[in-house]
């Protein structure tokens, strides 16, 4: 295991499958990890993917979800294989994916700086059409508040994650952050359903012309805020994934509760790479869902864990200019947080 520090921060790498199982600010834990990941029973079952085995905080994906073309694992070789460390000081490092996934050469940089943890990873060489994604996740106690940068869309999947237990009706697309539920009401998409024992999926769709995206979680019971950043035009959808206790069979169990995935990517969701390669409902809309290999390909991705400053319900906007990420409650008020610059090309 990789550890990482900077001021009051810590997280942890797993090379043996790429993802970062842990990050704490202070005595902040915003990743979520499943409470299998240390089962001695459930890391022996070799029918499960090594990434349901080891799910935990975030890993990079490629492709996302299903492999129905080449047969990889479940979100790729990126999440299910070895990672060899090429460069590591105390608050970074650089791993390098010992596979070649459809020929490319894929290296990882991690770093932390203050309360922000950022990702770069760099897709070089190879052939095909690939999906792409991040995988955070994080759990709520009591439930909480998202916020999200302008969103033109917002998508269900035509087939259930676990069928009978999904929420949202299926094959929605919305222009709106309100869907329909399967009892006939709506919900707002801004409320993530702590009441609710499901499984269920969305995805949501940048704003024409967005430089950065970005969701906003407010948990209740931490008292506390994740944000997530992306460059639109490179990760152009948010795939929302809440695992609330619906999966009633192991190594789930129903025990998974209170999990949110904000899943940043380049994909049709979870309907596998063949349906991503094909006319789609997104590629309708004139969104890509997939990214054509043998050109380099730079994915940035940075999260930030901070506390939520008292009475702030919902994030309004957010910005980064030289050097500083400003957050604008809905009310007007506002914080500043010191942010690299240049993380994210202007």
């Amino acid at each position: 295991m990789i550890r990482l520090a900077h001021a009051d921060a810590t997280a942890l790498i797993d090379p043996s499958v790429g993802n970062i199982p842990s990050w704490q600010v202070g005595a902040r834990r915003p990743l979520h990890a499943a409470p299998w990941r240390d089962d001695p029973e459930v890391q022996g079952d070799e029918s499960l993917p090594l990434v349901n085995r080891r799910l935990a905080g975030d890993v990079f994906c490629l492709p996302f979800g299903k492999d129905d073309v080449a047969g990889d694992p479940p979100h790729g070789l990126t999440a299910n294989s070895e990672w060899d460390v090429l460069d590591q000081d105390v608050a970074h490092a650089t791993l390098r994916l010992k596979a070649r996934p459809r020929g490319t050469k894929i290296t990882k940089r991690v770093q932390l700086v203050e309360s922000a943890l950022l990702q770069t990873h760099v897709v070089e060489g190879g052939a095909g059409e690939v999906t792409l994604a991040h995988h955070p996740m994080s759990r709520m106690a009591e439930g909480g508040r998202l916020s999200f940068s302008p969103k033109r869309a917002a998508l269900t999947d035509p087939v259930a994650q676990y069928p009978g237990h999904n929420l949202w009706s299926l094959n929605q697309l919305r222009g709106d952050l309100h869907l329909d539920c399967e009892d006939g009401s709506q919900w707002d998409l801004h409320h993530y359903p702590a009441r609710h024992r499901v499984e269920d999926f969305t995805i949501l769709v940048e704003a024409r012309g967005a430089k950065l995206g970005w969701t906003a979680l407010i948990r209740q019971a931490e008292d506390d805020m994740l944000i997530v950043i992306k460059e639109a035009r490179v990760l152009p959808v948010t795939m929302l994934w809440i695992s609330n206790g619906g999966r009633d069979f192991a190594p789930w169990n129903g025990r998974h509760t209170g999990v949110i995935g904000i899943e940043d990517g380049i994909a049709n969701g979870t309907m596998g790479l063949r349906a991503a390669m094909a006319e789609n409902r997104l590629t309708a809309l004139g969104v890509p869902t997939t990214v054509s290999l043998g050109p380099r390909h730079v994915i940035r991705h940075a999260m930030l864990s901070l506390p939520r400053p008292p009475g702030w319900v919902e994030i309004a906007a957010l910005s980064i200019t030289r050097g500083t990420l400003t957050l604008t409650e809905r009310s007007g008020a506002r914080v500043d947080i010191p942010f690299m610059e240049g993380f994210f090309p202007s």
